[in-house]
């Protein structure tokens, strides 16, 4: 297959990623006006039922591309790589799903909140999820080694740090002076708080039941993987 044909999932994929960050930025951006009309619950349901479909999309679409275009390294047959990559993988999702503190919010059965945590994992970073999503992106640009992948990665990061642009501006909105004592203690980058003695690791605030569904996804996740594949593959997209 000629190269010129393959570019054009390339831009699909930028496509699908610039819908699902319009779209669920702007139901983020949208929240305190969405849940005065129709209230918390109904629209945590209404958020979801727009954002999985965009998310399913895109992960089928990736799925089933993530190899076009150029191969520019292959490293898939270096035993540690593949090591290396699974940690790094295991490690992306401890950051990336900090919500699962509230899976009762997010299912909408108790009132879905904006919380201001400290504890945890944000004593790390303030945006766990930007760090997951880099970590992940580079465990599986490194693993794929597709110009594909490269695309891949610099759009769904580009979300994210814009992502943490807004997500402060609209908790300073929401909360205020109480945000921007939180924002002082804490750092974005990867424990630059910690090291500068703003915040101090507490071990026991990880002995979470999140963290242990966390854990638990991820086996789940690399059992499941092969039969993932086979499953989007079937997906003629």
């Amino acid at each position: 297959m000629e190269l010129n044909s393959l570019t054009l999932s390339h831009i699909i994929i930028l496509g699908l990623l610039l819908v699902f960050a319009i779209v669920h930025s702007g139901l983020a951006a949208a929240r305190m006006w969405g849940e005065s009309i129709i209230g918390a619950r109904l629209y945590r349901i209404l958020f979801a039922l727009v954002s999985i479909p965009l998310a399913t999309i895109l992960i089928i679409y990736f799925f089933n591309h993530r190899y076009d275009g150029l191969i520019l390294w292959q490293v898939q047959d270096i035993p540690v790589i593949k090591t290396l990559v699974w940690v790094l993988s295991a490690i992306s999702f401890i950051f990336l799903y900090p919500s699962t503190f509230n899976l009762l919010e997010i299912a909408a059965v108790a009132k879905p909140q904006v919380h201001l945590y400290e504890t945890g994992i944000i004593r790390i970073s303030r945006h766990p999820q930007m760090v997951g999503q880099v970590i992940w992106c580079i465990a599986h640009t490194l693993w794929i080694g597709s110009t594909f992948m490269i695309v891949t990665s610099l759009g769904l990061i580009a979300h994210h740090l814009f992502a943490v642009w807004h997500g402060d501006r609209r908790l300073e909105k929401r909360y205020g002076e109480a945000f921007l004592k939180v924002k002082d203690r804490t750092s974005v980058i990867p424990f630059v708080a910690v090291l500068d003695g703003r915040q101090t690791l507490q071990p026991g605030e990880f002995l979470k039941p999140a963290y242990i569904g966390v854990t638990a996804f991820i086996f789940l996740l690399w059992y499941g993987h092969p039969w993932l594949m086979e499953m989007t593959s079937k997906v003629n997209w």
